[in-house]
């Protein structure tokens, strides 16, 4: 993606929009938008027991639930608010046992199309080049 003002929506107005999209969510389990970029967006959400497996490490799908809504939130950033935008398509690959930790998801843009968007995430706890998983997600526009 090129160009100057392709993005449509900063962190500050992403996670308002997803507090308003999701009231019912748990706050403490909804993800934050930390940093938006052209073509880029990294989210975050804190540690919870909860999200662990057995065996002590964050289960498979806390990560799919996160790259889903880094692919989400990536859209909404150069759509703007349409809430009908949906998941046509998730691919994950998981590459080591994610270890607790907050857990964060980088979603870059692959291609915004008119009616399908497609991103990669990458997903990790200890560190960006110790990934955890690696996602391909495909988002429909209406």
């Amino acid at each position: 993606m090129s160009g100057e003002g392709v993005l449509k929506l900063n962190a500050e107005a992403l996670n308002a929009f997803l507090r308003r999209a999701f009231p019912e969510g748990d706050a403490r389990q909804m993800p934050s938008v930390v940093e938006v970029a052209e073509g880029r967006v990294l989210m975050k959400v804190g540690f919870e027991s909860r999200q662990l497996r057995p065996g002590g490490l964050i289960s498979g799908p806390t990560q799919m639930a996160l790259a889903d809504t880094a692919a989400y939130a990536l859209v909404l950033a150069h759509i703007g608010e349409v809430a009908m935008a949906v998941t046509t398509s998730l691919t994950i690959h998981f590459l080591r046992g994610c270890k607790p930790g907050d857990l964060y998801a980088e979603a870059t843009l692959l291609k915004l199309g008119r009616r399908i968007a497609t991103a990669d995430i990458l997903i990790w706890t200890e560190s960006r080049e110790r990934a955890a998983a690696k996602a391909t997600v495909a988002y429909a526009i209406p």
